[in-house]
């Protein structure tokens, strides 16, 4: 049975227990906190199953890609290519085993990555597309990627990362000078044909003598970037899964929290000394502790203390971080993909850790009103409000969007509670700090898990608790239109307001 297409009985929602309304605007994070989903270790999990599984979106999804569109091997994906190849390190293949941007001259957007971005994007979050690309192209394969781009939004490009080592395709096809040369040419391109994108320029860290690695052939992709980033674990087995990790093993490193926040610390304050005193944003686009090494039940300590310590001191050269990655092959995520079926995930201990310190309010985007609509509701007066129509929703992104917020005064915990919403409209929503995706065809959901799972915030009797609206593009992209912000903004009219049917009785108690 198709529910979508049921007619049913609205008549039960109003809005009794609403006191107030206003619009409201997301304001970025203290430290913003991003996912990584998808890659060379695991296959890309829909969006509906991580933001119910952790209550809440991400500000941004990384998703990694390759593109080698000269290679004879090409467009296949380089380990099914060779499938029977001997190596004994992930990076040993012709090109890099990400799956195949088929994006480009000569493809359409119907495949990957664009499918991902869209999903990323209808779910309120923002996109990181991480491309390992042949710094051989031409322009006119650097221009088709930008224009590929144009439609999504405030979305990030990671060009070539972890470009100070020697692991990746580009860094044994090219030189370090070579693959800054190639950063400074693609995103000048970028600005040009799709200036709606940031550049990420992830090199590494600094070193013992006081500068950045190859900070010499580096110094103008520094310059040019919109976000300096760089990937590091504080445990790594390096060489999964092509090794079981034990003790003796000499291809895992860990070291201190203490020793973790020097080094971002140091690396911060050098790019800004060698950029003339610039502060440009600073992210952790891949940061974990590998299981590996710690075995799981370990594994978040680590992590949780870094994170109380980025909450606790505030330190202003750390903007955000990159959980590197929801769902693992091996013992990096926050579950692990079931050997027996890719799609099942096996819940590892950190993913609870993980779950609640993401609800800290330095994690989360601020709430900032920004219209007052209706204040001191009486029950009726909410239809009599003039403002109450055709109110505008503007989609920026995860950190600059304007949505409506409702006040709602509960008698106490309830035991039903379903909001009434637009059918056609695509929304998230946020009800007592738990976030809900709603599609378009959908109109009533149940926001139950806002007050019943683990962690909820309790709601005391004759509270008012928030409720969030906003209206991310429905098919994830930003269609062109004749505004000048066309590419950044998206816009949508909320022509009805959410209706609540709230219960604080059960329909029938069984006696046992």
């Amino acid at each position: 049975m198709d529910i979508k297409k049921l007619t049913i009985d609205t008549s039960r929602f109003g809005w009794d227990e609403v006191t107030s309304v206003n619009r409201v605007s997301l304001t970025p994070a203290g430290c913003a906190v991003d996912m990584g989903d998808g890659s060379e270790r695991a296959e890309y999990v829909c969006q509906d199953y991580i933001i119910n599984k952790l209550g809440r979106p991400h500000r941004n999804v990384s998703i990694m890609y390759t593109y080698y569109p000269k290679d004879k091997d090409w467009p296949q994906r380089i380990s099914e290519a060779h499938a029977d190849m001997k190596i004994d390190y992930q990076w040993d293949f012709p090109y890099d085993d990400y799956p195949i941007y088929e994006g480009g001259i000569g493809r359409d957007h119907s495949g990957e990555p664009f499918q991902q971005m869209r999903d990323i994007r209808k779910h309120g979050e923002d996109v990181v597309l991480t491309i390992t690309i042949d710094c051989s192209l031409e322009d006119e394969y650097l221009i088709q990627i930008a224009k590929d781009m144009r439609t999504f939004g405030r979305i990030r490009l990671r060009i070539n990362h972890e470009c100070a080592g020697t692991w990746f395709t580009h860094n044994q096809r090219y030189t370090y000078k070579e693959i800054a040369d190639f950063f400074v040419r693609f995103h000048n391109i970028i600005k040009e044909y799709a200036p709606n994108v940031t550049t990420v320029f992830c090199s590494g860290f600094i070193t013992e003598e006081g500068k950045m690695e190859q900070e010499d052939d580096f110094i103008e992709a520094f310059k040019v970037a919109d976000v300096w980033s760089g990937d590091r674990y504080m445990a790594l087995h390096a060489a999964w899964p092509f090794e079981i990790c034990e003790k003796d093993s000499d291809r895992c490193y860990y070291q201190s929290v203490d020793s973790m926040k020097i080094l971002f610390r140091d690396t911060v304050a050098r790019l800004r000394e060698i950029n003339g005193g610039v502060h440009k944003p600073f992210s952790a686009s891949e940061f974990n502790i590998d299981g590996d090494v710690t075995g799981p039940v370990l594994q978040g300590q680590g992590l949780i203390a870094f994170m109380k310590y980025l909450r606790d001191e505030k330190p202003d050269w750390f903007n955000s971080m990159a959980y590197y990655q929801f769902r693992d092959r091996g013992r990096l995520g926050l579950e692990l993909e079931d050997p027996n079926n890719s799609g099942v995930g096996i819940e590892q201990p950190v993913l609870r850790e993980y779950k609640e310190m993401i609800k800290d309010d330095y994690f989360n985007p601020g709430i900032k009103v920004i219209e007052e609509l209706s204040s001191n509701l009486t029950e009726g007066s909410l239809n009599k409000s003039e403002k109450m129509s055709d109110i505008r929703m503007r989609w920026g992104g995860a950190e600059d969007s304007d949505g409506l917020e409702l006040k709602v005064r509960l008698e106490k915990e309830p035991v039903f509670f379903d909001m009434l919403l637009p059918k056609e409209m695509n929304l998230m929503i946020s009800v007592n700090g738990r976030w809900f995706y709603k599609s378009p065809g959908v109109s009533i959901i149940d926001v139950m898990p806002a007050f019943y799972e683990e962690g909820s915030r309790e709601v005391k009797p004759g509270e008012e608790i928030s409720v969030l609206v906003f209206a991310p593009p429905a098919d994830g992209e930003n269609p062109e239109t004749e505004r000048s912000d066309w590419a950044e903004n998206y816009y949508t009219v909320l022509s009805e307001l959410p209706k609540f049917r709230i219960r604080y009785e059960a329909n029938g108690v069984i006696e046992v």
